[in-house]
Order: structure tokens, then sequence, then C-alpha cells
């Protein structure tokens, strides 16, 4: 199991008795579709193997190690932010939002969170964030897992909704595939009203 980078927490509260969560998200570049996030707390004796950014690993891949990471983990947590909150607060609010959602659902408390990327969700809890930390951090390698797979399990469910778009496809990115549905069908209630491309149709079609 990788383990913080030396010298990252040198001058942070940080000690080998924090009970750390790794959180990630999902979502952030579609068009359509909520915004996921998770929280994972490892257990120590129980590592899982594989385990690395979700982007980097093939679908199968990630389907094998979700139900591993979930059966091994001290505590994990699933959390979103809807279509809704992201048009109304953006895109990078409320992926901060589901983050604090995943932390706040875990069944244990952690003490420490590590996030993805270069921002932190405010939280009671210390938090730190790591750029590129799906790859340099277990937890959260195992928290992006789990974010990417609910978020492409929910995506298939709208897909059963709003089958014209090719959801199950496409997951939501703007495709070329996807923009071409967009164009044809125009905007579902599950498009992110703020997205540029969802925008300019809804303004062609005086729906804004």
């Amino acid at each position: 199991m990788k383990t913080p980078q030396a010298g990252l927490f040198d001058d942070l509260p940080y000690a080998v008795g924090e009970i750390i969560c790794g959180v990630d998200e999902a979502g952030r570049g579609p068009l359509a579709g909520p915004v996921f996030a998770a929280a994972v707390i490892l257990h120590p004796d129980r590592p899982v193997a594989g385990l690395r950014d979700s982007k980097k690993l093939t679908e199968a891949r990630r389907d094998e190690l979700a139900p591993l990471i979930k059966a091994n983990a001290l505590a994990w947590a699933i959390a979103e932010a809807s279509e809704e909150e992201i048009d109304k607060i953006n895109i990078l609010q409320a992926s901060l939002l589901a983050m604090k959602r995943a932390v706040e659902a875990l069944s244990t408390v952690p003490t420490l969170a590590l996030i993805d990327g270069n921002h932190c969700p405010r939280m009671k809890i210390q938090t730190i964030a790591i750029i590129g930390g799906d790859d340099k951090e277990d937890a959260i390698s195992a928290a992006s897992i789990l974010a990417k797979t609910a978020r492409d399990a929910a995506l298939v469910q709208l897909h059963i909704a709003y089958p014209q778009y090719a959801f199950d496809q496409h997951k939501g990115y703007g495709t070329a595939l996807h923009l071409e549905r967009l164009r044809e069908h125009g905007p579902s209630p599950v498009h992110r009203r703020s997205f540029a491309p969802v925008r300019e149709l809804l303004i062609i079609k005086n729906l804004l």
C-alpha cells in the first residue's frame, strides 16, 4: 500500500494515528447527469491490490475492483450533487459538495481527508489537497474507482429513461455522438443547462 509522500505533511498536524479517508469525484466534465464523489477509509489489514487512478484502468478492471474495495474497506460512501445543483453553484462547488456529502456519510468518522486535486471542501476535519492524488494514494485511488463506477452505472440508468441520447455509450461526455443526439433531440431534463453546448441550444430554441 502506498503511503503519503515524504515531506508532504512535515508542516501539518499529521500523525500515524490519523484515520485517513481518500476522496475523489467523477463526472466534472460531462454535459449531463450528476457529479459523483466517493470517500474511502482503507482497512490496514485488508489491502486491495491493483488500486490506481480509475482513468488508467479499463472499465472491466474498475468493475472488478469496486466490489473488492467495498468488501475490504473499513468504511466507504458515495454521494452526488444533482444537475440542478451544478447549474446553481457551478461544477467546482458541486463537486466539493458531493465530496463533503461522501465524507459525512462514512460509517467511521475520519480525522483527515486526502482530496484529489487542488481544492478541498470545507469540513470539520483536516483536509489536504493532493494534485494527482488518485494515482499516488491508495485511499484516493479507491475513492476514484467507486465514484467512477457509481456514476457510470447511474448514466446507464439514465439511458433507460432517455434512450435517444445514448448515455450508455458516452456516459454524458461531449462526444460527437452525444452532440449529434443533443442537436437532434434538444436538451433533456438531466442535461446541465449551464454548460456551453447545452446552453447554446437552449438559447437557439428560446428556452433560456
